[in-house]
């Protein structure tokens, strides 16, 4: 039946991250996903290992297409305007597809995505851009995990509904970005003790 239905890992892994983004990432399960191809669970094992198999490629495909969505933002762009199209992009991509950007923030195992080169390409996309800044270790780690807790804490609260204050949520958006760029132009430089560490 599974050869019937045109199944493969790839095509799985497409349609669970569309049931991610309709349902949750959080709802996605194997018969959830064999219900959609009208097949038997068992159907589904000859493609993904399991569940959390499953849930790791959704992962995988997804924070391949964030990085690749702010990768086009970025493109030919520096300073300022890099992190303004960057910025957008990532809250772009997690508002218009909310499983798949959940499932970019889940907890993978280390060995099952040691030969993927998606986490490389973001690192490397990241760090690019705030070299425009002129920061070096280990401050760049410092203004990495800023941007993302600032990116991911708005979007999240955003797509929650969380901001109830009657001003547009773009125009903070917009003054947030210009707060970090400000940040990022005058950094508080690490000691040379802990570029040392």
């Amino acid at each position: 039946m599974a050869a019937r239905a045109g199944l493969t890992a790839e095509r799985l892994t497409r349609a669970a991250a569309e049931l991610a983004d309709e349902v949750g990432f959080d709802h996605v399960t194997v018969s959830a996903l064999a219900r959609r191809f009208g097949v038997k669970d068992a159907s589904l094992y000859s493609h993904v290992r399991n569940l959390q198999d499953l849930r790791t490629r959704v992962a995988i495909l997804a924070a391949g297409e964030l990085i690749d969505h702010i990768g086009a933002a970025v493109a030919g762009r520096s300073g300022k305007d890099a992190l303004v199209a960057f910025a957008g992009a990532y809250r772009e991509y997690a508002l218009r597809h909310p499983g798949r950007y959940a499932a970019t923030q889940s907890k993978l195992d280390p060995a099952e995505v040691a030969d993927t080169t998606v986490y490389r390409r973001t690192g490397e996309l990241t760090y690019g851009m705030l070299r425009g800044y002129d920061l070096e270790e280990p401050d760049l780690t410092d203004a990495v995990r800023l941007l993302r807790s600032t990116f991911h804490g708005y979007t999240s609260l955003e797509a929650a509904g969380g901001f109830a204050h009657p001003r547009d949520v773009d125009t903070s958006w917009a003054r947030a970005i210009d707060a970090l760029h400000v940040l990022l132009e005058h950094w508080p430089r690490a000691s040379e003790e802990e570029r040392s560490r």
